[in-house]
């Protein structure tokens, strides 16, 4: 059995793993802003502790930041101020004696994606959609982090006086005085103003996959976070503006995009690690 753990900045979620299925999945509160280090450290150990079992052989983390993938160290972890260089792995197998493996939360969504996307391709892109935006690449099975864990990070790049963050996640919404589930809702019952903002987060969120076919030339794009619950309100305009972005129509043809939104899929990549 393995656990994966998914570390967020309002929630962290562990479930333990037995033949990729998740057999047992606790979701808790993240760590108070105010916390130290050493208190954030004694709150994941005692919630590992009440999920753990002798069976769990190994420990797989994911962070929402660039990691030190050999040495398990976590560098500026985003909402968790006291996590500005911190030797995770060290400080967990000291703890619990067992191998810890830490990686990108993203990254762990792209794994947890390909254990569970339908068909083969030599590579899968996952982007999560939640309070940020992240990608992880797989490439013939195997997670492509680069040297310094970043091979994902173009969601940082600039774009439209920002960054394609900022218009590719739950930000967009919220700088719009809307949340993404009332705007998916209101979508669905016809107001137009809400289906004029589903379908310019969709054309961003399409100028962001252009990019991805650029850089990764994918034959599988997996959406997940908690945005993607609303896909059928910004399909269409996504892919419109994909197939302006990028010409190579052929290969679009043949791209399949698939929808992952459960919270789950970070935590079976993790798990794999």
């Amino acid at each position: 059995m393995l656990l994966g753990i998914d570390i967020g900045g309002t929630t962290i979620g562990l479930g333990v793993v037995e033949d990729k299925k998740i057999v047992r999945i606790n979701h808790v509160p993240s760590f108070p802003k105010d916390a130290t280090l050493e208190e954030t450290l004694d709150y994941l150990e005692a919630r590992i502790k009440d999920i753990i079992t002798p069976e769990v052989t190994s420990i797989g983390i994911g962070v929402p930041t660039l990691v030190d993938v050999k040495r398990g160290i976590v560098y500026e972890a985003m909402n968790i101020p006291s996590w500005k260089e911190v030797h995770l792995k060290d400080m967990l197998e000291k703890r619990f004696g067992i191998p810890v493996n830490v990686n990108n939360d993203a990254n762990c969504f792209a794994l947890g994606a390909a254990a569970r996307a339908h068909g083969t391709q030599e590579v899968l892109v996952g982007v999560t959609l939640g309070t940020g935006t992240g990608i992880g690449i797989i490439h013939n099975g195997a997670l492509m982090c680069g040297d310094n864990c970043g091979a994902g990070e173009i969601c940082s790049a600039p774009y439209n006086g920002s960054n394609y963050e900022s218009f590719c996640s739950k930000q967009f919404f919220h700088n719009r005085n809307w949340s993404p589930r009332k705007a998916s809702e209101q979508a669905a019952a016809g107001n137009p103003e809400a289906v004029a903002l589903m379908e310019e987060f969709g054309m961003h969120l399409g100028e962001l996959l252009s990019l991805v076919m650029y850089a990764y030339d994918p034959g599988c794009i997996v959406l997940g976070g908690g945005v993607a619950n609303t896909y059928p309100h910004f399909k269409e305009s996504m892919f419109n503006t994909l197939r302006n972005r990028y010409p190579y129509a052929h290969v679009l043809d043949k791209l399949r995009v698939e929808v992952m939104p459960e919270e789950d899929v970070a935590l079976l990549g993790a798990s794999l690690l």
